[in-house]
């Protein structure tokens, strides 16, 4: 069996590929964050694709393996060692996507020590067999307590005035020199890097009244109608925070009036302002991915919310 690997540089993110007889797999290796995306162009299960993704990720020195699949391929990627974290509703326009990820230290053991847990919120994680070890359901209990306080303030929020908050695009190097400011800084969410392959990026910055900026991204992918947005930081005080509010929803009138079909979103499981944000604005929680945020040196597990544009309330 002959294989070839090979690697391109798109800063700060590589792309190494991998392709045998029996696998074809493209890795999209983040530095900052310590994560590893697998774009799988060959469908199936197979121990040497779990093999070929165990070792790259340990080579360079990952935290985090994931994975972005449709419906049927969930099975595949559980019997690879990955558990289910969340789904994007309508990623592919017509169908959802789903994350499957896994720690790397949990690849690395045989697929034998492993089963997948269900929790009470319907997603799944790897625990070990060895019939002492209780499911830790320690995170999903203290995001749910994060959600159900962000409602709260969220469902106060309603009939009241908020911020006006203006929408403007900035250059892709202005977004970049002030996304490594934060990130330096420790209070970046994120670096702008590329989540997926052949995409689009906008770079924006959103202002209100007493001197509110905040500097966000858009990925888009035209031919499915989605979006990741991205917030560079997250709000520190009360004005901040109504502020926030405001400018998710000069975002998402954005979005509506690109004809977007679905817009997903990353936040700390432990921000209740930003939370709020995300809830107010009519999105909803679809996951939660554990340890999937490096903010300053922690990682931090990740809220995904998730919207349909054309129908914000629909459950």
């Amino acid at each position: 069996m002959t294989a070839k690997a090979w690697s391109t540089t798109q800063k700060p993110v590589e792309e190494v590929f991998f392709q045998n007889d029996a696998v074809s797999l493209c890795m999209m290796i983040h530095r900052r964050s310590k994560m590893m995306r697998v774009i799988d162009f060959r469908a199936g299960p197979s121990n040497a694709k779990r093999l070929f993704v165990m070792s790259m990720a340990q080579r360079e020195g990952m935290d985090k393996v994931y994975t972005l699949v449709e419906r049927d391929e969930v099975a595949t990627w559980v019997k690879l060692g990955f558990a289910r974290e969340g789904n994007i509703p309508g990623f592919y326009k017509r169908s959802d996507a789903f994350l499957l990820g896994a720690p790397v230290h949990t690849l690395a053991r045989p697929q034998s020590e492993m089963r997948i847990a269900v929790r009470p919120t319907g997603l799944q994680e790897l625990v070990e067999v060895d019939g002492e070890t209780p499911v830790d359901t320690t995170a999903q209990d203290f995001a749910e307590r994060t959600i159900v306080q962000a409602k709260k303030r969220a469902k106060e929020l309603v009939g009241k005035p908020l911020p006006v908050a203006k929408l403007a695009t900035i250059t892709e190097l202005d977004a970049k020199k002030r996304a490594a400011a934060a990130v330096k800084a420790g209070r970046g969410m994120t670096g702008f890097e590329p989540f997926g392959r052949d995409v689009r990026r906008d770079y924006f910055v959103v202002t209100a009244k007493g001197g509110f900026e905040l500097v966000t991204s858009i990925e888009s992918q035209a031919c499915f109608g989605n979006a990741f947005l991205e917030l560079l930081t997250a709000p520190r005080n009360d004005a901040e925070r109504l502020a926030t509010v405001s400018a998710l929803r000069v975002l998402c009138d954005h979005l509506l009036a690109q004809e977007t079909v679905s817009c997903f979103c990353l936040a700390p499981s432990d921000d209740v302002g930003l939370s709020m944000a995300f809830a107010f604005n009519g999105f909803r929680r679809t996951g939660l991915l554990q340890s999937h945020l490096m903010i300053g040196n922690n990682r931090k597990d990740a809220i995904l919310w998730s919207r349909k544009m054309a129908t914000p309330t629909e459950e």
